[in-house]
């Protein structure tokens, strides 16, 4: 007896250069869930395009590295999930973002798709160049606005805002790379970063 076969899956396709929203959309969906699933090690774009039923040429013309693929993938998440508070306090607006700023990294695949990405710059110049030249000047522009507003009410010097944005950094990211995501440790670093350096030797 004769078996009817299952009709092969149909890829969705973009026309030219134009992106469709549904292929788009069923790419970034099918990244995020094998993010989630395999992490950074079993993340290809090959599965990618199998899940999302699209051709491998069209996301690499949309997203020519897998660093720009996590970058879309953290984009789309983070600005969902992540607010910038603005209570008129430093200590207290850095508080409240990092707390959900650790809370997404923790609870969505964004968190992983970040440290693919930072794996990824170790070896190779496109994920680095996106990584530093890209990622970097769009993803803290948050906590530099929280800075630049403390320094315009007199809380901290504008000639310190950089080098306060870069601690904040270096602590966030030491703590989302070992895995250490602990909400409670975050006020006393946050008020070390906060605290005007004409203070440190009073």
């Amino acid at each position: 007896m004769m078996t009817k076969q299952s009709a092969p899956m149909k890829k969705r396709t973009s026309v030219g250069s134009r992106r469709s929203s549904e292929a788009e959309a069923a790419v970034l969906a099918a990244a995020t869930e094998l993010i989630m699933e395999k992490g950074y090690a079993g993340f290809s774009v090959d599965e990618v395009a199998r899940r999302a039923a699209a051709g491998k040429t069209t996301i690499y013309r949309w997203y020519p590295t897998k660093a720009d693929l996590f970058l879309a993938i953290y984009t789309t998440e983070r600005s969902t999930f992540v607010q910038v508070p603005n209570t008129g306090n430093l200590v207290e607006d850095l508080v409240q973002y990092t707390t959900n700023l650790w809370r997404f990294w923790a609870l969505q695949p964004a968190g992983a798709a970040l440290r693919g990405l930072i794996a990824e710059a170790q070896g190779t110049a496109e994920a680095l160049s996106a990584l530093r030249d890209q990622f970097l000047p769009e993803r803290t522009a948050d906590v530099r606005k929280i800075m630049t507003d403390a320094a315009a009410r007199g809380e901290i010097r504008t000639d310190e805002v950089a080098d306060k944005v870069s601690l904040w950094v270096g602590y966030c990211w030491l703590r989302l790379l070992i895995k250490e995501l602990d909400q409670d440790g975050i006020r006393p670093v946050m008020l070390q970063i906060a605290k005007p350096s004409h203070d440190a030797a009073s």
